[in-house]
């Protein structure tokens, strides 16, 4: 899997990251106040973090949210991927939309994501999905107690 070349941030770039790691306003116009306090456009704020995403300096851009209380699951998941088929299995796992977080590790269970469905039942289909589509066992690990940690980087 190539990695795209590296993004040279600007200082409003990393404001922008700053500022969207908590506290998004829940307006009618979220994106116009955003750009209003760093004093830029609405334009110009949507147009950047377009561009983090498509570079990868974000992977990720949206809310996080308790899935459990909207009738979803989740689960941490694993996989033991042999290495000559690791990149076509991560592009398998990572074409679903239950997949997030897809990580290598350095370890027997090489291949860890996160599983999050709309439903209970749901976890159990991606999982035959996951294991139909590649023969690869997936090991699934629930959630036994929840812990909140607020992590934010300076960027």
């Amino acid at each position: 899997m190539s990695r795209p070349a590296p993004t040279s941030l600007d200082e409003l770039d990393r404001r922008i990251i700053n500022a969207l790691q908590g506290g998004f306003p829940i307006v009618d116009e979220p994106y116009w106040e955003v750009a209003a306090s760093l004093g830029t456009t609405e334009t110009e704020l949507l147009a950047r973090i377009q561009r983090m995403l498509e570079a990868r300096v974000l992977t990720r851009f949206g809310p996080m949210f308790q899935i459990e209380r909207l009738g979803g699951r989740f689960v941490l998941a694993a996989l033991a991927v042999p290495e000559e088929r690791f990149s076509d299995v991560t592009e398998r796992v990572n074409a679903l939309p239950e997949v997030a977080h897809n990580y290598r590790r350095e370890h027997a269970l090489n291949m860890w994501f996160v599983l999050a469905t709309e439903t209970p039942d749901g976890i159990e289909a991606a999982t035959r999905r996951i294991e139909a589509d590649t023969g690869l066992k997936v090991f699934a690990f629930p959630k036994l107690q929840e812990f909140f940690v607020d992590m934010r980087l300076k960027a």
